[in-house]
């Protein structure tokens, strides 16, 4: 007969243990993932339309969470700013604020002119600019079939009642402005009330 010391005798129970814990969760493994080899081999009977809904729901999902990004280039203190990219948030779009000291410089090295700035930038994956309270509809329409040679738009200066600027139930009619990369522009959108916006 073997006689073991207190420390041996207690690794070896140890051992033992882990041992069964080991067994039982490969165990526990193989009878969960037995339904699943049964139902590869062997398709459970459903409706032919299941598939179908399962992929529908699957873009839907991946629609909702691909929203199109905007880097948007503003003051630090701009209260407007802030407006706006809750505004743009709200309908469809992810932002990534920046804050510069120096906006000017920025927007000359994007192309956009003097008389078509505003207080902030915003700038998609690809480069377009969408420079002040820009409405997020036209951004969307913008994105999806961008205009030849097109820079991006527009809304110089910061109208009243465009989204981010909005005090009371004031509105003043503005136009979105097409910027071209030739420095030309074009009127995009004439918005004679607030609910042309959306």
């Amino acid at each position: 007969m073997f006689s073991f010391s207190f420390p041996v005798k207690a690794t070896i129970a140890i051992s033992l243990f882990a041992s069964l814990l080991l067994l039982s969760a490969c165990s526990e493994q193989n009878t969960q993932s037995t339904p699943v080899a049964k139902q590869k081999v062997t398709p459970p009977k459903i409706d032919r339309s299941t598939p179908v809904a399962f992929t529908s729901a699957i873009a839907t999902t991946q629609t909702t969470t691909l929203h199109p990004i905007l880097a948007v280039y503003k003051s630090p203190t701009c209260g407007c700013c802030e407006k706006w990219i809750d505004h743009i948030e709200q309908h469809g779009f992810t932002t990534k604020a920046h804050n510069h000291e120096n906006l000017s410089a920025f927007k000359q090295t994007k192309g956009i002119a003097p008389q078509y700035r505003s207080c902030h930038t915003a700038v998609s994956k690809d480069g377009y600019v969408f420079e002040g309270h820009v409405p997020a509809k036209f951004i969307h329409q913008f994105l999806a079939q961008p205009p030849k040679n097109a820079l991006g738009l527009s809304v110089p200066a910061m109208p009243i009642g465009t989204p981010g600027m909005e005090i009371g139930d004031k509105f003043m009619p503005y136009q979105v402005i097409l910027l071209n990369a030739d420095g030309s522009y074009g009127i995009y959108a004439e918005l004679n009330n607030y609910q042309e916006q959306f």
